[in-house]
């Protein structure tokens, strides 16, 4: 049976498949410490929970409109206007199965084949991956040189083409943690009306900002970035919901109608039960939320403290749960993957390598994990380096 190209030239998902190797290495019997998987491990709110409970308990789990319960899509365009200061209504958003379904999603309602798609590096692995699955061709961009993981606003003109359509845009980040100023967004934004592209704005860490940092969303700008706007966000990150899939879109009405129509043709309509644990939890914020929020800085300090101590550079991580230490001196001719896999094996710390996400000189550095196990971490790390030559 011969597949088709575009799914047989995919490789599986880097993050999953080294998190998978770490289960499996606990399962034998290792202690592992798992550093690879952009997973909250914090149980999802009482909300969430007791919404979904009462959903199963009324007996009405049924189909909902393909975009979405019409209920939920209100309640995020109200979230929206008062988190981004964006007027949004029900009719500019759609329902998701999870924020990397929105993605792909609108990906398949904007790219043609042959359309360029530029990606800010360091990128989430799944961007390119994506844009290559709809016939697209993903341009990478540079940052700056300094290692801060800021944009370089010449190489991005640079890279624009004939054939460039669109950005995809991710503040906070992953995998850096770099949380984009107000004057670079807005930069970025008189680029993409200049030069008549649209922009994907992955905005699933927007809450997780910390030391004074703001989320500045490009629909935020002017009312022309917010046409050209597809805004992507979810339950996974700020509401630990990962296990319920549940994500959306807001974007002009025409597409976020397309996207509808998409939906119902080759996904159906989201889960009725998660969809009212979302719902929940943005009608009334959940007790839990800011408390996570202060837990993951207060793990952000002692994983940047402990890298200082070991001496590492890694761009200051103002959002987000990641930390990107540049290793390049610690690797041999194998690169990032090779250092990772070697350190899973030695010391059984999952940890993902830079080449993931276009920055062969960095691993990245999951800080979700409990303090102790951070500390842990760390030792181990340390262990690690001073045993390679």
């Amino acid at each position: 049976m011969e597949l088709s190209q575009r799914v047989s030239s995919l490789k599986g998902s880097v993050t999953l498949a080294l998190a998978a190797a770490a289960k499996e290495m606990a399962a034998a019997g290792r202690d592992v410490i798992n550093m690879a998987v952009g997973e909250p491990d914090f149980d999802a709110p009482r909300l969430a929970r007791e919404a979904a409970i009462a959903a199963v308990e009324s007996g009405a789990v049924k189909y909902t409109p393909a975009a979405g319960l019409n209920s939920l899509r209100q309640t995020v365009a109200r979230h929206l206007q008062g988190s981004r200061g964006v007027p949004y209504e029900a009719g500019n958003v759609v329902i998701c199965h999870s924020a990397k379904h929105a993605l792909s999603h609108a990906l398949l309602a904007l790219v043609n084949p042959g359309d360029e798609v530029l990606l800010l590096n360091p990128a989430w692995s799944s961007y390119s991956s994506q844009v290559k699955l709809v016939g697209g061709v993903p341009v990478q961009v540079e940052p700056l040189a300094d290692g801060t993981c800021a944009p370089d606003f010449e190489a991005l003109r640079a890279a624009i083409s004939g054939a460039t359509k669109g950005i995809m845009f991710n503040s906070p980040s992953n995998p850096s943690g770099y949380v984009w100023s107000r004057r670079e967004v807005e930069e970025l934004a008189a680029i993409c009306v200049e030069h008549d592209l649209w922009m994907i704005s992955d905005e699933i860490y927007g809450r997780l900002v910390f030391d004074g940092a703001e989320h500045v969303s490009p629909a935020s700008v002017s009312e022309a970035m917010r046409a050209r706007t597809i805004l992507v966000d979810g339950a996974s990150k700020v509401f630990a919901m990962t296990g319920y899939r549940m994500g959306y879109l807001a974007a002009s009405p025409d597409l976020a109608r397309t996207v509808g129509n998409l939906q119902s043709q080759v996904s159906g309509c989201p889960n009725y039960i998660s969809q009212r644990a979302f719902e929940a939890c943005l009608n009334e914020e959940p007790e839990e939320v800011e408390g996570m929020i202060a837990t993951f800085d207060r793990r952000r300090r002692i994983i940047v403290e402990g890298l200082e101590r070991l001496g590492l550079k890694a761009p200051q991580p103002k959002g987000a749960f990641y930390a990107f230490p540049d290793l390049s001196d610690r690797f041999d001719e194998r690169g990032s993957a090779g250092f990772c896999a070697d350190l899973l094996e030695a010391e059984a710390l999952a940890t993902v390598p830079g080449e993931a996400f276009g920055a062969p000189r960095h691993i990245r550095l999951s800080y979700a994990l409990g303090e102790e196990q951070l500390v842990e971490a760390l030792a181990r790390l340390e262990r690690f380096l001073a045993s390679r030559p």
